[in-house]
């Protein structure tokens, strides 16, 4: 590997950065998009059976939110039917909209790096391309003789550097696809979510103000 350093020149120092970086975010970002970290697959039923009589207390609502991102969702809207019983359905679908956002935010970060690690990879290596073949225009003198060495380091450099560009840029761009997906997927798992709670929660709100209204009366 070292050997493989040296021929190819300084311009693979670059492409070892991006190699480093892309390797770290790949790995961050697959322990990070678990289910069980996102949206655990009997969360959402456990929630509602917990509120099927009656809202859940702050602590249940509190550990909901630190349970995953699914959670966060959950326990916004809980909170929110909690602290305003007389919450309307559009203001509760808000409230879900809101968190759901800032839940995607959170599951897209770095991903902006990764892809542009891919992006700036065969770049990077075309780079070394272009460098390799001013070491080889430069091997060559006036009177038509050459100098084998630099010719050879010439060659390293446009090689190696390509090769090396392109072995990093594409699995770093399956990755970004294959996270990208996986993102998706949360998204429209916690936007099901949601448009099961929200009826749900809304009983609760309807049966507050049904009851403070037939004790006006």
């Amino acid at each position: 590997m070292l050997s493989i350093i040296q021929s190819a020149g300084w311009p693979i120092w670059p492409l070892i950065l991006c190699s480093i970086v892309g390797l770290t975010l790949v790995i961050e970002r697959a322990v990070t998009l678990r289910r069980v970290r996102v949206a655990p697959d009997k969360l959402l039923d456990e929630v509602i059976a917990i509120t099927r009589t009656s809202l859940p207390s702050t602590d249940v609502i509190s550990k909901l939110g630190n349970s995953s991102a699914l959670g966060q969702v959950l326990a916004a809207g809980l909170r929110s039917v909690v602290a305003e019983p007389r919450i309307t359905e559009e203001t509760l679908r808000l409230v879900f909209e809101n968190a759901g956002r800032v839940m995607v935010h959170r599951l897209e970060r770095y991903l902006n790096t990764l892809g542009t690690v891919a992006t700036a990879s065969p770049l990077l290596g075309l780079l070394g391309t272009v460098v390799g073949m001013i070491e080889i225009f430069g091997s060559q003198s006036p009177t038509g003789g050459g100098n084998p060495a630099q010719l050879a380091h010439g060659i390293s450099i446009a090689l190696y550097n390509t090769a090396f560009g392109l072995m990093i840029a594409i699995p770093a761009l399956m990755f970004y696809r294959y996270f990208r997906g996986r993102i998706d997927e949360y998204t429209v798992d916690m936007e099901q979510a949601a448009e099961r709670m929200v009826p749900h929660l809304m009983r609760f709100a309807v049966r507050k103000n049904g009851a403070s209204g037939s004790g006006a009366a």
